[in-house]
This record gives C-alpha cells, structure tokens and sequence, in this order.
C-alpha cells in the first residue's frame, strides 16, 4: 500500500505521543483533519485550528473541517510526500 507520512511537533507530538504516523495515500488535502481527528479526538480544536500544515515543505492551505472541497486543483497528497503539522511558536 502507498503512504505519505505525517511530522508531528510541539503541542502536536505531546497530543498524539509520537513524532510521525503513516498514512496511506493519495488523500485530498481537505480529507486530512478529518483523517487525523478519527486517529486523535479533538485535536481539530485543541490542536489543528492554530497549526500550519507543509507538505514537502511548501505551506498549504487546509479547508476549514467539514468543508468538502469541490476545487477541481485541490492538492492531493501524494504516496511518499512528507506532511508537518507545525504549533504557533511563541517567542519571548
């Protein structure tokens, strides 16, 4: 089966207790909070709602949660691609 895999940091390591998963793919962008909140419940609200989201290090858009996207040039992730999930950084 083709995967992609999810880089989790900060807040979202600590909430999921590990660094990465495997998912398999291709899956529309849109299907991705979805994906990981069935894995992790609540981590739209407590977690996804304040990160940013690269895959193969380019930053993405991520519809809202429980939005269908209908873009016919909506990303789809890719079998191999490299997903960070990246927590606000506070600085001080």
């Amino acid at each position: 089966m083709s995967m992609f895999k999810i880089l989790y940091f900060a807040g979202c390591s600590s909430y999921t207790s590990r660094a990465s998963d495997d998912f398999p793919a291709p899956l529309p962008i849109s299907k991705l909070f979805p994906l990981l909140e069935e894995k992790y419940p609540g981590i739209i609200a407590k977690i996804l709602g304040s990160c940013l989201v690269t895959v193969n290090l380019e930053y993405v858009d991520v519809p809202e949660s429980g939005q269908i996207s209908l873009d016919a040039d909506e990303m789809i992730i890719q079998p191999g691609d490299e997903v960070a999930i990246i927590p606000p950084v506070s600085s001080g």
